[in-house]
């Protein structure tokens, strides 16, 4: 009889146990949330999503370049999001990208326009073309908006007129025939790709063709006319760096930005360049409304604005700006080909590291 009592007590036990849900079944998983399709969105839809995502991180897109902190400031202003950056190289960042995968902690980055062949070859980016796609000309716009370029910039020499002794220098012959000591930043970075590019440009080559500006760079180095410094606001303010390359975007800023020295920002005439700087958003971005919202701003007549007044070259073709004047880039070759500038920039860096450097660290 006590048997059956335990046997009997032991079943109504299991009956109690799978009454409260104690099943040995696995539960069903909850189904994961869909990417929003940023294409199919109005703006309205865009705004209403970015504000309620409410924060937006970006990478390698600092107050003081192209005046992002405008731009950043009129997103916080309008649609009450907040933003953080953490600045880094145009590699960095797609690394990022990719080291992250599905687990991103970036939305935006901006990236030269070397890189977007990587954007696309990898597929670490989502597309958003904006309201403005069709005034945006090809070659600044990847497929589907997987990458959109909202700027330019022009290869210009940032001079601190009070260090020199000669001549504020307006092309590269004048670098070359006087006893400037020049910064172009590290070779990894867009910078200092774009520098050398518009040398060899001055100097007879091309992209197939890198030649002029190796040996130029190589006789500079061997006259310890390179100077090694990155070429940050700080750098140029504490007199370190006298003669500088940079972009438009960041010179025609220094030069404002400085008042301890006298400032001069050149655009060389024998050979500048015009590059552009591509916005993409990341394919995990963990707020890709408000990534996107801040690309559809970028390219609004306010956002070319701020770019326009901080030194940059604004790509749509159907926007008037108040005291831009393009004809002070008119001499600057557009850079319309990622792929063969990509190429130059890569041949590039292989041989500055084996041809250049080791006669600057000499």
């Amino acid at each position: 009889m006590k048997k059956l009592l335990v046997v009997l007590l032991a079943l109504a036990m299991v009956f109690a146990f799978a009454a409260c849900g104690g099943s040995s079944e696995p539960a069903a998983e909850e189904p994961a949330a869909e990417a929003l399709d940023l294409n199919s969105m109005t703006v309205d839809d865009l705004i209403a999503a970015a504000k309620e995502e409410g924060d937006v991180q970006s990478v390698g897109m600092p107050d003081e370049w192209a005046d992002w902190g405008s731009l950043w400031q009129y997103m916080s202003d309008n649609y009450g999001i907040t933003h953080a950056d953490v600045d880094m190289s145009s590699a960095e960042e797609l690394q990022m990208f990719v080291t992250e995968g599905e687990n991103g902690t970036k939305d935006i980055g901006d990236v030269g326009y070397a890189f977007t062949s990587q954007v696309i070859d990898e597929d670490l980016t989502q597309g958003y073309k904006t309201s403005y796609w069709d005034s945006v000309p090809d070659w600044a716009k990847g497929e589907d908006g997987k990458w959109m370029v909202a700027y330019t910039g022009a290869t210009t020499f940032l001079v601190n007129t009070d260090l020199i002794k000669e001549e504020a220098p307006t092309s590269w012959a004048d670098i070359k025939n006087g006893s400037y000591k020049v910064a172009i930043g590290d070779i990894n970075g867009g910078n200092a790709q774009g520098a050398i590019i518009a040398s060899n440009f001055a100097l007879g080559g091309d992209l197939t063709n890198l030649d002029p500006a190796i040996e130029f760079w190589t006789e500079m180095a061997k006259a310890g006319r390179i100077n090694s410094l990155d070429i940050v606001q700080q750098n140029f303010e504490t007199g370190e760096v006298p003669v500088g390359v940079v972009w438009s975007f960041t010179g025609i800023p220094y030069s404002k930005n400085i008042t301890n020295y006298k400032m001069v920002a050149n655009v060389p005439t024998d050979g500048a360049i015009l590059n552009g700087y591509a916005s993409v958003i990341n394919k995990y971005a963990p707020h890709p409304a408000a990534a996107a919202l801040t690309r559809e701003v970028m390219f609004s007549d306010e956002g070319q604005t701020f770019l326009a007044n901080a030194g940059a070259v604004p790509t749509r073709t159907d926007v008037q700006i108040e005291g831009f004047d393009p004809s002070a880039y008119a001499n600057a070759i557009p850079n319309t080909d990622p792929v063969a500038y990509a190429a130059a920039c890569e041949e590039l860096v292989t041989r500055w590291s084996e041809e250049v450097l080791p006669l600057i660290n000499e």
